[in-house]
C-alpha cells in the first residue's frame, strides 16, 4: 500500500490524481476496516487511516472516504472551535482547494456561493485560475484565506505572501501551513537545483523549491502579517488527537490588523 501510493503521488500529474483520488482512495481503504480512528470531517471509521508521502510515507495520514491529511483534520476541529469566524460567510479565498475542505466550505456556502472563491494555477478543482505571485483582485477585497502547502512551491514566496497579504481586508484572518524543518534555524533554498531527483532528495518533494525552517513566522511577519502559532496541543486532549489523528504541526495562523 505505501509502494503504490508514493508511486503514485511521485509519477501521476497532480491533476489526474485529483480526478481518480475520489474513487481508488476509498477502495484502498477497505483493508482499513475498524473503528480505532475516527474523521472528524466525514465521520469516517477505521482501525487507521492510510499512509501517505512522497518519499517516506507517513502512517496513520489519508481518510480513504473525504481525502483528508492530518492537516486538514487538525485545521477543521480548530475551525469548529472557532466558529464565529466563518458564521457570518466571510469572503474566502481558498488557494489550492484540498477537497475535503473545499466540501465542508461548499455546503457551509449554500445561498452565500459568492462569497467562497477557489483559486489554484492548474487544479480542475478550483474556479479561478492565476499564479499566487500576482493574484488577480483587488486590494482589501477578502476577509480570509486559506493557503496550505504551497508556499514551498513558489519562486518567490515573500511575494506571494505580500500579494495575499494585499488582498486581505483590515481585521482579515487566514491559515497558512508549509512544510516544516524546525530543527533548522532558516529556510533552505537553491534555485540552481533543478533536476528532480535533487529536489526530492533535499526538499522532500520533486517540485517543492524550499524547505522552511523556524524562521517561517518571521517571513510572514515580513509580508506584514502578525503570526499566531498554536501547538494542536492547546485546544485537543491527547486521545481527540490519537482518535482523529492530526499529526504534530503546529497551526499558524495569520491576522491582517
Amino acid at each position: 500500500m505505501k509502494g503504490a501510493i508514493r508511486w503514485a503521488l511521485n509519477h501521476i500529474p497532480r491533476r489526474w490524481l485529483q480526478r481518480i483520488a475520489g474513487w481508488a482512495v476509498p477502495l484502498m481503504g477497505v483493508a482499513y476496516i475498524g473503528r480505532g480512528r475516527r474523521c472528524p470531517m466525514c465521520g469516517c471509521r477505521r482501525r487507521r487511516f492510510l499512509p501517505y508521502g512522497y518519499v517516506t510515507s507517513r502512517e496513520d495520514a489519508l481518510c480513504p472516504v473525504c481525502l483528508s491529511l492530518e492537516r486538514h483534520r487538525m485545521i477543521w476541529l480548530w475551525l469548529e472551535s472557532h466558529d464565529e469566524l466563518i458564521a457570518s460567510h466571510p469572503t474566502l479565498l481558498h488557494i489550492a482547494p484540498e477537497v475535503s475542505l473545499m466540501r465542508h466550505f461548499k455546503r457551509h456556502y449554500k445561498g452565500f456561493e459568492a462569497r467562497y472563491i477557489t483559486a489554484d494555477l492548474e487544479s480542475p478543482l478550483a474556479t479561478l485560475h492565476f499564479d499566487v505571485e500576482s493574484i488577480p483582485m483587488d486590494d482589501c477585497s477578502v476577509d480570509a484565506v486559506i493557503c496550505n502547502h504551497l508556499f514551498e512551491h513558489v519562486e518567490d514566496d515573500l511575494r506571494a505572501m505580500r500579494e495575499i497579504y494585499r488582498i486581505m481586508r483590515p481585521g482579515g484572518w487566514g491559515i497558512m501551513l508549509v512544510p516544516e524543518d524546525r530543527s533548522r534555524a532558516t529556510t533552505f533554498e537553491d534555485d540552481t537545483i533543478t533536476d528532480r531527483e535533487s529536489r526530492t532528495r533535499l526538499f522532500g518533494q520533486y517540485d517543492h523549491r524550499r524547505v522552511y525552517g523556524r524562521d517561517y513566522d518571521t517571513r510572514l511577519e515580513a509580508a506584514g502579517f502578525r503570526v499566531q502559532r498554536i501547538p494542536p496541543s492547546t485546544w485537543l486532549t491527547a486521545e481527540q488527537q490519537r482518535l482523529h489523528a492530526t499529526g504534530h504541526d503546529d497551526l499558524v495562523v495569520v491576522y491582517k490588523d
